[in-house]
């Protein structure tokens, strides 16, 4: 059975009532309710974290590597275009993940478009609000199957 990491970065929480124009107004609990079931159906099992702090996210990536998760599908919001030591971390595990933006940060501020993940991802996933996810589940299942 897949195991799928979902990780949520900083103010993720906050969905539904953050900037809904350009975040939708799903909450991060009905995104995580759709994948688990979408994975469900998939015969996959699905493990969310969301954190506010680098320190935790770096350790459920590090954690993944030990606890038998094939892939993971991250947003990681703000840390996505500052953290080093995130994309170590996933450079350090070698598991295969998607890297999911709800708004399509290619067409805001310029400091988001760069990112530390990208070039190390599976798949990168913009611009598609809360679909998004579910394209990058559908990825990771699909990569997974081909693998097996």
């Amino acid at each position: 059975m897949p195991r799928i990491l979902v990780l949520n970065g900083p103010n993720l929480n906050l969905l539904g009532t953050r900037e809904p124009h350009l975040y939708g107004s799903q909450t991060l609990p009905d995104i995580i309710g759709r994948l688990e079931q979408l994975a469900s159906a998939r015969g996959a099992t699905l493990v969310a974290v969301q954190s506010n702090a680098e320190h935790e996210l770096i350790a459920a990536v590090q954690k993944a590597k030990q606890d038998g998760t094939d892939a993971i599908i991250v947003n990681a919001g703000a840390f996505t275009h500052s953290s080093i030591a995130l994309m170590d971390a996933f450079q350090a595990v070698a598991l295969p993940f998607y890297e999911v933006h709800l708004s399509n940060v290619y067409a805001r501020e310029a400091f988001r478009h760069h990112s530390y993940l990208s070039a190390l991802a599976a798949g990168v996933i913009v611009g598609l609000g809360a679909q998004g996810y579910e394209f990058a589940l559908e990825a990771a299942l699909t990569r997974l199957a081909s693998r097996r």
